[in-house]
């Protein structure tokens, strides 16, 4: 079994919005992201879908008219688009069995529709919370064409795949664990950690529920503690530490 990190795009992101009151306004560039499982039956895994494909031609697809828009910008070039990535790899967007959504915000789910033949696995609290929110923007994963199987809590849901429920960003978001027989346990943290500074700073307050997301990001120490290497949702610092494709991490 391995795993790739697929880059698709980046955001150009004011701090204020993954840590409010640290450089509120001050903007930086923050990376957006999937992971590619191969797993050792043949089947190919998805977490996370990034943006949709079309910010590439229009950054301001999603939050053109709202406040939102002023604080965070879609960078996408045609290679950012996942369908590319993967047929870099020689794979297709129809060959993948599997999605993991942590949850199902823009950036985490733009692009499930490109994937019609997969079976979709999201928290039910999660799926619950997002239907006809629009912070959720629905028309990126709310499709009839799409098969969603909701689950009740974690476990292994996959030969050396499991998940963690880690709410706070939002109520039922979904972190993955990846036990990968060479360097170990590699933790998928989605929003749960957006980056360092949210564990540097002890600052919670863009998530939903502040509380709960500091609760979640402990146990995800724990796990570190444990040996597992975590892989936060959004840190750019992180780049440089985790290669990305075509690397395969095994």
């Amino acid at each position: 079994m391995n795993l790739v990190i697929l880059p698709l795009g980046t955001c150009w992101c004011a701090h204020g919005v993954v840590t409010p009151g640290h450089l509120h306004d001050e903007k930086f560039s923050i990376p957006v992201s999937s992971y590619l499982v191969e797993l050792d039956d043949g089947r190919l895994l998805l977490i996370d879908t990034g943006m949709s494909r079309d910010h590439v031609t229009d950054p301001d697809l999603t939050w053109a008219g709202t406040d939102f828009a002023r604080m965070l910008t879609p960078v996408m070039a045609p290679e950012d688009d996942i369908g590319a990535r993967l047929r870099a790899l020689g794979i297709e967007p129809e060959q993948i069995d599997v999605v993991i959504n942590t949850h199902l915000h823009f950036d985490h789910a733009g692009n499930n529709h490109q994937f019609r033949n997969a079976t979709f696995l999201a928290q039910r609290e999660h799926h619950a919370y997002a239907l006809g929110n629009p912070s959720f923007p629905n028309q990126y994963w709310n499709l009839p064409e799409l098969h969603y199987e909701l689950l009740d809590g974690g476990g292994e849901v996959l030969p050396g795949v499991e998940i963690v429920v880690t709410s706070g960003h939002a109520p039922g978001h979904q972190s993955v664990i990846v036990h990968l027989p060479e360097e170990g346990d590699l933790v998928i943290c989605g929003d749960a950690i957006y980056l360092q500074d949210n564990l540097d700073l002890d600052n919670w307050e863009a998530m939903a529920d502040p509380d709960q997301a500091r609760a979640s990001a402990a146990r995800l120490r724990d796990l570190e503690a444990g040996g597992a290497r975590l892989l936060y949702g959004h840190d750019p610092d992180q780049v440089a530490d985790f290669p990305r494709a075509p690397y395969r991490h095994r």
